[in-house]
């Protein structure tokens, strides 16, 4: 399968609906991205995925169309790629921290034939 676009009409009636929507959707193997606008009721999911199966899904909690199906533009996986590329710059590299190494003091144990008169009382 190819990487595709769906775009959903879905009907919400609350944040906590929302939420519902969009952890079910993340959910589904294969959903690269999830993109909600509440001002629209469009639900846009981005992957490899079933269209079908997506809406079946989302029908057990509220309604849902299909708006449109088409191919992800290749713009969308670029624009991800340079996200990540600007996360991975904006933290630092682990290298760059300094590390002090506090060496342990050297351990000695001694057995019973070396100090025969050390006191064991084990015997």
């Amino acid at each position: 399968m190819t990487m595709k676009k769906i775009v959903l009409k879905v009907e919400l009636h609350g944040e906590r609906t929302k939420q519902k929507a969009m952890k079910t959707t993340s959910g589904i193997s294969g959903v690269e991205s999830v993109n909600m606008d509440m001002k629209d009721k469009k639900l846009t999911v981005t992957g490899d995925i079933d269209p079908v199966k997506v809406v079946e899904k989302l029908r057990k909690l509220c309604h849902t169309e299909i708006v449109s199906v088409g191919e992800a533009k290749e713009s969308d996986k670029k624009a991800e790629e340079k996200i990540e590329n600007i996360a991975k710059a904006i933290v630092p590299a682990l290298s760059s921290y300094s590390h002090v190494y506090y060496p342990q003091p050297p351990y000695y144990v001694g057995t019973v034939e070396e100090y025969p008169n050390s006191g064991c009382v084990i015997c």
